[in-house]
């Protein structure tokens, strides 16, 4: 059995919502290959299947849902992207733009690739104990699954740059002040939460609100013309650092569990 098809992302139909779960709570539910494709496979199913109105995305497990790129397999070299459709982006989501509402429940720590993963759905529903960050900095990296351009349209500017800057999480409740996500549950309550609210959703016009969703997010024949420049300037930017001495030793100090020693080159 290859990377790809080794089980690491569940679905689960509930009536007229599609729970999908990234299953990896061993590794924190980080991205490899594996999530990418199976995601990306799962939001074609729901955005292609007339029963299915909204899709709800959590992590196994209490403590994370998602801690970004598995960054142990990017030292061993391993591809995180899947092979079946890079357009999908990270995760095979955060440039996959599926007409279909997605909601996250966020169920612990969405960092770096999983705070990504949240910025790219159009709900949020955390636990209390979630936090949101983007840490990459801290790790030689950038947030280049549209955390750049995505946090500072999502939140105000001088408290993106802080986080991205910094590389300092926030905790549910602020995430909640800023407006960044629409409820904080206590955490035995958040599958709930997501799909009550899921199903309000389910409840309208399916094409209504499908409609709505593209042109609320200017999606046009699966595309998003407004983000296309964004891309290009973090693909740039993200093949420059990533070709770094810096790059190297930010996951490679990760593995080893020490601190970075950062060269700037």
């Amino acid at each position: 059995m290859t990377d790809i098809d080794t089980p690491v992302v569940r679905s689960e139909r509930r009536d007229n919502v599609l729970l999908i779960t990234i299953d990896r709570p061993e590794a924190r539910n980080s991205v490899n290959c594996g999530v990418s494709t199976q995601l990306g496979r799962a939001l074609h199913e729901a955005d292609t299947d007339p029963e299915i109105r909204v899709v709800v995305l959590t992590g196994a497990g209490d403590k994370s849902f998602s801690a970004g790129a598995d960054l142990k397999a990017i030292f061993r070299g391993e591809d995180i992207f899947s092979p079946e459709n890079r357009q999908w982006g990270f995760a095979g989501l955060v440039q996959h733009h599926v007409s279909v509402p997605v909601i996250a429940a966020v169920n612990g720590a969405a960092l770096g690739g999983g705070c990504e993963i949240a910025l790219t759905c159009d709900l949020v529903v955390a636990a209390e104990h979630a936090i949101f960050g983007l840490p990459e900095v801290k790790r030689g990296l950038v947030a280049a699954a549209g955390g750049a351009f995505r946090l500072p349209a999502q939140l105000p500017h001088r408290v993106a740059m802080e986080m991205m800057l910094t590389g300092e999480p926030i905790t549910a409740q602020r995430a909640l002040d800023l407006h960044l996500i629409n409820r904080v549950v206590p955490a035995e309550e958040l599958l709930d939460a997501a799909l009550e609210l899921a199903a309000v959703i389910a409840a309208n016009a399916p094409l209504a609100v499908q409609a709505s969703k593209r042109i609320a997010l200017g999606i046009s024949d699966g595309a998003r013309p407004a983000e296309e420049d964004r891309w290009k300037v973090s693909d740039t930017e993200m093949i420059t650092v990533m070709t770094s001495e810096d790059a190297m030793e930010g996951p490679r100090a990760f593995a080893e569990k020490r601190e970075p020693v950062w060269r700037a080159r």
